[in-house]
Formats: C-alpha cells, structure tokens, sequence
C-alpha cells in the first residue's frame, strides 16, 4: 500500500482549507515508527501556528504544504525505520507529535520512536488521544515550570477545557488545594475533576474571591492574566500558555511570570499515564467525529468552547470511552 486517506491543508489557512483526500503513505526514517492512527485530537489555534506550516517556530523555515494537521495521536505500531529499539510492531503507543512535522489527521503517520510512550490500559484509543498535548501542557506547566507541591494553592483558568480539564486533576493529584474558573453550566464538571471551588467567569470576578494562590495557570489570556496577578502571593508563580506575561507587573507583585510551549516528552507521559492508569487522571471529550468530518471539528473549536477534546476517530475498533 503507497496511498492512505488523509485530511490535508494545500494552502496556508483556516478550516476551509482542509481536504480529505488520497495522499501518499508515509515512510518511517531512521529513529521513526510508522503509526497505523486508530485516533487523535484537535487543538485550538493549531492551524494558525506557523510550526503547523512551515519547518521552524517562527515561520522563517520552508514552506510544509500540503500538511496533515492534528498533532495528538493514539495507535499501533505498524513498521519499525532503521535504528529503533524497544518498541515492536503492533505496540499500542500514543504521543504528542513534533508541531513542524504532518500530523496524525491520517490513517497513517510516521513519528519519533522517543515521543511515543505505551497507551494507557486503561483507556480505548478514542480517549487516549485526548491525552498528550492537553496533559502534557498542564504538567510541564505545574510540576515543570511552577514546582506545584502537595498543600499549595492553585487558580486555573478555563477549569472545563483541553488543558485546564487535566491540570485540574494533575494538581489534586499532587495534593494541592484547587480553585479554577468555568462557565457555570460546566461547574459540577469541573468541581467532579477535583477543584475544591469552581468560580463562574461570567458571573464572578475570580479576583474578589481568590487571594494567595502560590501558582496561577493561564489558559485564556488578555485581561484574564493582567487580572491574575493581585490574586498571587509574593514569590508565587503565573504560568500562561497563551502570551508572555508582563515582566513589570510581575516584578510589580513579586512573583514570577512564565510563559511556554508545550514540547514532546516521554517522561512526562509515562508519569502522566501512569495517573491514568491509577484512576486519578480521565481525559474529557466533548465529542468523537470521524476522520472525514475533521474540517467540521476545527471550525467547532473556532465557533465554540468545547468541554474538553474533539477526537478524530480514524479505526472504529474499540470503544471512545474509559474501559475498566
């Protein structure tokens, strides 16, 4: 076989460029694994990336079109390329892809053997692919960037979607006391992940009922950030994965302000797994679409907020939901 189906952008855009269409199969390169994709997941602002089009950060590298976007998969082993060790064909594996290489929106894609860890027993293919960008994020963002102990207390923004769904449950897990926002149809949701109190964004100013927090993780931005820091405690910790935050205000508060991009890490998902695996961490999906309907699942993320992930179903061979 040389061909798959795949969804493909031609053109630098948003989901009006997408296409589901014949493209060629993949060959895995030394140190790569081909993965037969039975699920991944779409990320929101994934398309505006320029890593997503081109082969650097910043955009200055070359142009990558056609791309296959969907950066979050879970699937088997299918073929080994030159050089890997420990891992086999037909492995269940999951992993965070590389943002300057295709995507998982595909039946087939190739990927490093080292981002890719063994998929969650625990989990079918369909909810394991809401997991690596999204729990990634939150625990680099907690235990890498903010040191988030056991006793401390953290405010998260957006508490019901991708990110702020698994740092709500990777920072009671750590044992931290948890405050997050959420709209208020998403505050049981939210309080059953383990926040210990849920503030509506709409109709509450978290400001006037949070103080002292040691860390705040910004998945929102703007005049959601700029609001956060009188909610720190001196020496506490801002983290946002959306823009830098102001080094004046955060001198201003004596706090630190960090800002960053989620990156591939074995480690990190092993240790993630393992929460998954020991029932204190679920991934939140708000909806399974199948591959031929990814175009509809961006423009869902653009038009709404999803509570939680959109999955790609590309294989339908096992169940979306949390088995055993």
């Amino acid at each position: 076989m040389t061909t798959m189906r795949a969804v493909r952008a031609h053109k630098r855009g948003g989901p009006e460029q997408l296409v589901y269409e014949n493209a060629p199969r993949p060959v895995p390169a030394a140190g790569e694994v081909l993965v037969s994709v039975h699920a991944a997941s779409v990320t929101n602002g994934e398309l505006a990336w320029d890593a997503t089009w081109t082969d650097s950060f910043d955009g200055s590298g070359s142009d990558r079109t056609p791309i296959v976007p969907s950066h979050e998969v879970s699937g088997v082993v299918a073929e080994l390329g030159p050089g890997v060790t420990g891992l086999s064909v037909e492995d269940e594996v999951y992993g965070l892809i590389p943002f300057t290489r295709d995507g998982a929106a595909a039946e087939y894609v190739a990927v490093p053997a080292d981002v890719l860890a063994a998929k969650p027993s625990r989990l079918g293919h369909g909810d394991a692919a809401a997991v690596p960008l999204a729990a990634l994020t939150a625990w680099q963002a907690l235990v890498g960037k903010a040191s988030l102990a056991s006793g401390r207390h953290v405010l998260v923004h957006g508490g019901a979607g991708g990110v702020g769904s698994f740092a709500v449950q990777i920072a009671a897990a750590l044992g931290a006391r948890v405050t997050a926002t959420a709209s208020a149809r998403n505050r049981d949701v939210v309080s059953g992940l383990g926040a210990d109190r849920v503030v509506d964004y709409a109709g509450e100013r978290f400001e006037d009922l949070v103080d002292g927090a040691d860390v705040v993780l910004d998945t929102v931005g703007g005049e959601t950030l700029t609001r956060s820091w009188p909610v720190l405690r001196p020496g506490g910790t801002l983290v946002s994965i959306v823009q830098p935050p102001d080094p004046e205000d955060a001198a201003a508060r004596g706090a630190r302000g960090v800002f960053f991009v989620v990156e591939p890490d074995r480690p990190g998902l092993e240790a993630i797994t393992a929460l998954i695996d020991d029932g204190r961490l679920t991934p939140v999906v708000d909806r399974v679409v199948p591959l031929s309907a990814t175009r509809g699942a961006y423009e869902a993320l653009e038009s709404a907020h999803p509570r939680g992930k959109i999955v790609i179903r590309v294989v339908e061979d096992d169940g979306d939901g949390v088995t055993g």
